[in-house]
Parts: C-alpha cells; sequence; structure tokens
C-alpha cells in the first residue's frame, strides 16, 4: 500500500546496493495538482531535456503569490488548466509575434509578446519564466499579488465555508452570489491580467522610446548631409519602426477587439463563473436532500424556490455581470489608450521620417536642376566654339583664295571670328533665360 508512491522519496539504497532512480517530469506531474516543482540546475539541463521529451518549463503563482518552477508536458497542462490541446499552439513559437486574450471554460490563454501564460481563478502557469524580458513580469507579479489578494482571497473563502455551511434554504443562491461577487472587486485572474497588459506597455513604451532617441540625430544627419552611411541606417530605422508598429498595433487591436463584445469580456471573469458553479452544485445538493426528507411540506415551497432561482438571482447575476464587464471595461480602456499613446508616438516619428525623405528629395531634386542648368550652359558654349571651328575648318581647305594672299589678315580675322561666337553664345545664353530654362 503505497510502496510505489513512497519508493521514490527513500534515500537508502535497494537491495543490490544501488541507489533508487531519480523521479522523473512525468512521474513528479502524476501527483496532486498534477504538477510538481522541479528546481533547474545547470549541469543537470540536457539529462532533463532528453527524459522530459516534449516537457517545457512553466512558472506557477497562486492567489497568494507563491510560486514554483515545473518541467510538464502538454498533457499535464492541458488536464491541469481543462483547456483543448490546440491553445497550446497559440503559447508556440508559431504564433510568438501575434497577440491574443482568448477565454475558455475554466482558463484564459494569453499571448502578449512575451508573456505566454494560461490563467485560473486559482493560480497562474507562466510559460518560460527564465526569459530576460518576463522577468519584470514575474517581480511585478511577486509585488503585486500578496498585497491584493491576501485580504481578498480570505474574505472569499471566509464567504463559502460560511455559505456552505449554513445554507439558508429559498434565499440562499442570490445572496450568496451577491456576496461573492462583491467581495472581491479585481479578481485573480483580472489581477493577473492587469499586471501583464501593464508590464507588456512599458516594454513596448520604453521600445519607442529608444527609438525616438536613436532616429531623430540619425535623421538630421541625413538632412545635413546625405551619404551611403547615412541613408543605410534610416533604413534599418524604418524597418525596425515596422516591426515596432505592428506589435503595439496587435496588442491594441485585440484590446479593441474584447471592448467591441461584452459577451467576451463576461466569459473572462473566471472566479464569478466558479462561484456559480460552486453554489448551483450546492442547491442542487440542498434540494436533493430536502425533497428526500420532507417531501410533502417541500412540496408547495420548491415552485418558489424555482422561481426565486431564475428570477431574482438571475437578475443579481445580469447585474453583477453587468458591473463586472464594466469594471473589466474600464480596465481594459485605460491600456487601449496607453498603446493609442504609444501608437501615435511611433506614426509621428515615422511622419518625421517621411518629412526628411522629403526635404532629401528636395535637396536632390534641387541639385539635379542645377546640374541641368550646367549641363545647358556648356551645351551652348560648345555651340559657339563649334560655330569658329566651322569656320577655322573652312579655311583649313587646299583651295585657293584671294585672302591668303593679303598681308596681316590672319589676327584680325581670328579675333573677329572669336567675338562673334562670345556674342553668339550670350545671345543663346539670354534665349534660355528670358525661356526660364536658366535660374537667375
Amino acid at each position: 500500500m503505497g510502496k510505489g508512491k513512497f519508493s521514490l522519496r527513500r534515500k537508502k539504497k535497494g537491495a543490490g546496493g544501488t541507489p533508487p532512480r531519480p523521479p522523473r517530469a512525468a512521474e513528479l506531474s502524476s501527483g496532486n495538482g498534477g504538477v510538481k516543482s522541479i528546481a533547474p540546475s545547470v549541469g543537470t539541463s540536457k539529462t532533463v531535456k532528453k527524459k522530459a521529451g516534449g516537457s517545457r518549463l512553466w512558472m506557477r503563482f497562486d492567489r497568494m503569490g507563491q510560486s514554483e518552477l515545473m518541467e510538464c508536458d502538454k498533457n499535464a497542462i492541458v488536464k491541469r488548466a481543462s483547456i483543448p490541446a490546440r491553445d497550446l499552439r497559440i503559447l508556440g513559437p508559431i504564433f510568438s509575434h501575434s497577440s491574443s486574450i482568448l477565454a475558455r471554460e475554466k482558463a484564459m490563454v494569453i499571448n502578449l509578446e512575451f508573456v505566454r501564460a494560461i490563467i485560473t481563478a486559482e493560480e497562474l502557469l507562466l510559460l518560460d519564466p527564465l526569459r530576460q524580458e518576463v522577468l519584470p513580469f514575474i517581480d511585478q507579479l511577486r509585488h503585486q499579488l500578496p498585497q491584493k489578494s491576501h485580504s481578498k482571497s480570505s474574505g472569499t473563502n471566509g464567504v463559502q465555508d460560511e455559505d456552505l455551511q449554513f445554507p439558508n434554504a429559498g434565499k440562499w443562491l442570490p445572496e450568496a452570489v451577491e456576496r461573492g461577487l462583491q467581495a472581491e472587486q479585481l479578481p485573480f485572474e483580472f489581477q493577473v491580467l492587469e499586471v501583464a497588459l501593464e508590464v507588456v506597455c512599458i516594454y513596448l513604451d520604453s521600445s519607442v522610446a529608444e527609438l525616438e532617441r536613436d532616429a531623430y540625430p540619425v535623421l538630421d544627419e541625413l538632412a545635413m548631409s546625405v551619404s551611403t552611411r547615412n541613408l543605410e541606417h534610416v533604413r534599418s530605422l524604418k524597418s525596425n519602426l515596422t516591426r515596432l508598429l505592428a506589435r503595439v498595433q496587435k496588442v491594441r487591436d485585440e484590446i479593441e477587439h474584447l471592448l467591441d463584445d461584452n459577451e467576451d469580456m463576461a466569459q473572462l471573469y473566471l472566479t464569478r463563473r466558479l462561484i456559480q458553479s460552486q453554489q448551483s452544485e450546492a442547491a442542487m445538493l440542498l434540494g436533493t436532500a430536502t425533497t428526500t426528507t420532507a417531501s410533502n411540506v417541500i412540496t408547495p415551497i420548491a415552485p418558489n424556490f424555482r422561481r426565486l432561482n431564475s428570477t431574482r438571482s438571475g437578475s443579481i447575476v445580469s447585474n453583477s455581470l453587468n458591473d463586472d464587464v464594466e469594471d473589466l471595461e474600464m480596465m481594459l480602456e485605460a491600456y487601449f489608450m496607453q498603446l493609442e499613446g504609444t501608437r501615435n508616438k511611433i506614426l509621428s516619428v515615422r511622419e518625421y521620417i517621411d518629412d526628411t525623405e522629403d526635404y532629401v528629395n528636395i535637396q536632390l531634386d534641387n541639385q539635379r536642376n542645377e546640374l541641368i542648368q550646367l549641363q545647358l550652359i556648356l551645351t551652348i558654349a560648345s555651340f559657339a566654339i563649334a560655330v569658329e571651328t566651322l569656320v577655322a575648318g573652312w579655311f583649313g581647305m587646299n583651295i585657293p583664295c584671294s585672302l591668303y594672299k593679303i598681308q596681316g589678315v590672319f589676327w584680325p580675322f581670328v579675333g573677329g571670328m572669336t567675338a562673334a561666337c562670345i556674342i553668339l553664345f550670350f545671345v543663346v545664353l539670354g534665349y534660355a533665360r528670358w525661356k526660364k530654362l536658366l535660374g537667375s
């Protein structure tokens, strides 16, 4: 009885003198809760990977802020969180750059940038907790969960225990729902979601601030001097800006999708659904017990209890649902506005890049126009020189001419032709200016 369970914990050697083998991750995941913590060690990381196969490193947080590291496989996580196996693909590397907040029957699957986790009404399962980007999220959870959860969770448990020990026939269900929904203004899953959104927004905002810090000097340098090096810096800057804008846009669109649908926001309230399921089970047990003990007395009261359960409790649950949706909506709107401001910062940087590119293009067009004007002037000068060269070619022919016999006519003739070509040059240049082909 219990040999197999406690043989793993014994430190004595077996009959053959060999110590018992250490527990595997699959064996540790079959105890209470489905998963046990395994402390990571540097020397045995390779062996753990070989034995665990498809297992991955997770960190568990409960309502009281206590945490532990776990090595779990896919099946253990599916059984523990009661989610479909396909939801784990969202947390995989293929969808690492996508953002999603999905509500399931007993859990919430979130994938926001580096925060990839499964949240239930009682605990948080965080994937890859040793990544450098995830550490601020873990620190924030450790600072906030104990401060919020000690008083609120104890109050909720007290209300549940009191209701289970002292039920009050027909009034038990609506009053319990009202007390259970009002005892904790911000449930555990919303606390974790708020911390995740806060850390992600801070990370994106810091990335945008770093981008702004690097962008403006590079753009100013490009405006002063257009070179291949500056153009390469601006190209890499634009690619980084495009990727960052896409990441911010994905998180913003996911929050906007939740804000547009009250039913989706209501499905995220896991604590309320857990309280309702527990109280409905208790009410069914109470009704079964009362009908078996005093059927004749309870017969006229049973319809009243059903009517109370369907009208009064339904109205209280619906009103509480609207209030809870309103609280969640206010929280999501705050982070939506923060992401909208971050997006506007990125768009302002992109506008500055576009303005700088327009300014550089204007400069290049101006230089191109100056080159065209210079080319036109040189063409006019070449035309005037070509006219003088044509006259020189005519007189270079071996044809008898009376001018050859006149003494001292060479230099006056050359000077006259040169002056005529210069006059021709200025005439054509003036015509080009008159036609506004050249600048003033």
